[in-house]
C-alpha cells in the first residue's frame, strides 16, 4: 500500500472537483446547488443552502491568496446577500430563506495570522476559514480539508494575568518642570 505524500494542488478545476466531495464530508447539512457562479466580478465556487435556508458561498483560494480571499469573501457576501430574493423568484425550490442570512466558508492552504485578524474583524460576518492540503496515493491525487480552529492564535496576555505595569520613564517633576496644575493633568 502506498504512502500518503503532500503533493502541488492539481489545476483548479481538478482541486474543485476534489473539494466536492470534502466539503460534503465535512458539513453534511449543506446542500450544494451551483458550482462555478458568477459573483462579484469573480466566480463563486460552491453556492450551498443549510437546513434552516441560509446560504452558503464557498471560496477556494491558492497557496499565498489567503488574505485576499477573505477580500473575496466579504464582496461576495455583500454581493449576494441582497440578491437571495431574486434567486428564489427563479428557482423558488432552492430552499434558501433571505432572513436565514448569508455566510461563508473560504478554503486555502493556510491563513496567515493577517489574514485570520482580518476575517475575525468581520464580527458576525466573519467566515469560517478551512484549510486544503493536497495528497498523493500512489498514482492518484485528493484534497483533505480541516477547519480552522482558532481565527486568530493568542499573542496577548492571557485573560488572568495580571495588569500591565503603567509605563514610567524615571524622570522626576523637576526634571521636566511641572507646575502642580499640569501634573495633575498627568495623574
Amino acid at each position: 500500500m502506498p504512502d500518503l505524500t503532500i503533493t502541488r494542488a492539481p489545476h483548479r478545476k481538478e482541486l474543485l472537483r476534489q473539494l466536492r466531495p470534502r466539503i460534503h464530508a465535512a458539513a453534511p447539512e449543506l446542500r450544494l446547488i451551483a458550482r462555478d457562479l458568477l459573483g462579484a466580478g469573480a466566480p463563486i465556487d460552491f453556492v450551498a443552502v443549510d437546513p434552516s435556508g441560509g446560504v452558503t458561498l464557498l471560496l477556494v483560494g491558492e497557496a499565498g491568496e489567503d488574505l485576499e480571499l477573505v477580500a473575496r469573501g466579504l464582496a461576495q457576501h455583500a454581493w449576494v446577500t441582497p440578491r437571495v430574493r431574486d434567486w428564489l423568484q427563479l428557482a423558488p425550490e432552492l430552499g434558501a430563506r433571505p432572513e436565514a442570512g448569508v455566510r461563508v466558508i473560504l478554503l486555502c492552504p493556510d491563513f496567515s495570522a493577517e489574514s485570520r485578524g482580518a476575517a475575525e474583524a468581520l464580527g458576525d460576518a466573519a467566515p469560517a476559514l478551512w484549510t486544503y492540503l493536497c495528497v498523493r496515493d500512489g498514482a492518484s491525487t485528493d484534497a483533505l480539508i480541516a477547519p480552522v480552529e482558532s481565527p486568530v492564535p493568542s499573542t496577548g496576555p492571557a485573560s488572568d494575568a495580571p495588569p500591565t505595569p503603567t509605563f514610567r520613564t524615571g524622570l522626576s517633576d523637576a526634571d521636566l518642570g511641572l507646575s502642580a496644575a499640569e501634573r495633575n493633568e498627568f495623574e
